[in-house]
């Protein structure tokens, strides 16, 4: 089962989402996606979803949020189960690694990847893609992923988003 509820931040309204099994408690539910109402890659077929927003997940999270824009760092880790392909999945994983207030570029985690190989351009992109497919935006932070010239590529938050968000956490 899938419970959502929607949050304001000061850069806009996000949508949570957290997974949990029916024969479990809400206690045990974990965010399986959190996007701006706006952005690109906003689920579909949200029919099925029951809004909860006094789930104890959604609590963790808004004093997480909240905590995030007054620019505290070494916030409490929440339990994340994201949902992508084992490719996507590694991704993100390297994308948890990126500290509070650095960047890495889509080349580097490519690298990563790929065990210190070079890699050609198509490799490059299978990572810009899964960047991009994110889905729980801020805790796993896409946004801090950047060009290799070190300019904003996109981000499905929007890049004003991104600037903002590097901004607050001091890298610009």
């Amino acid at each position: 089962m899938v419970l959502t509820c929607t949050l304001e931040t000061p850069l806009g309204t996000i949508r949570a989402a957290a997974s949990v099994d029916e024969h479990a408690h809400a206690n045990e539910a974990a965010l399986c996606g959190l996007w701006f109402i706006d952005q690109k890659y906003f689920p579909q077929n949200t029919d099925g979803w029951v809004t909860q927003p006094d789930c104890p997940i959604f609590r963790k999270l808004k004093a997480w949020l909240d905590g995030y824009f007054s620019k505290k760092k070494n916030l409490p880790k929440l339990p994340l189960a994201p949902r992508g392909t084992a490719f996507q999945q590694s991704v993100w994983k390297l994308l948890g690694d990126i500290p509070y207030g650095a960047t890495s570029t889509y080349g580097e985690i490519a690298k990563k990847l790929s065990g210190g190989k070079p890699n050609p351009g198509i490799f490059v992109r299978a990572v810009a893609g899964a960047v991009g497919h994110n889905p729980i935006s801020l805790l796993i932070p896409c946004h801090r992923v950047i060009g290799a010239d070190g300019g904003l590529k996109g981000y499905a938050g929007g890049t004003e988003r991104k600037r903002a968000l590097l901004e607050l956490e001091g890298f610009y």
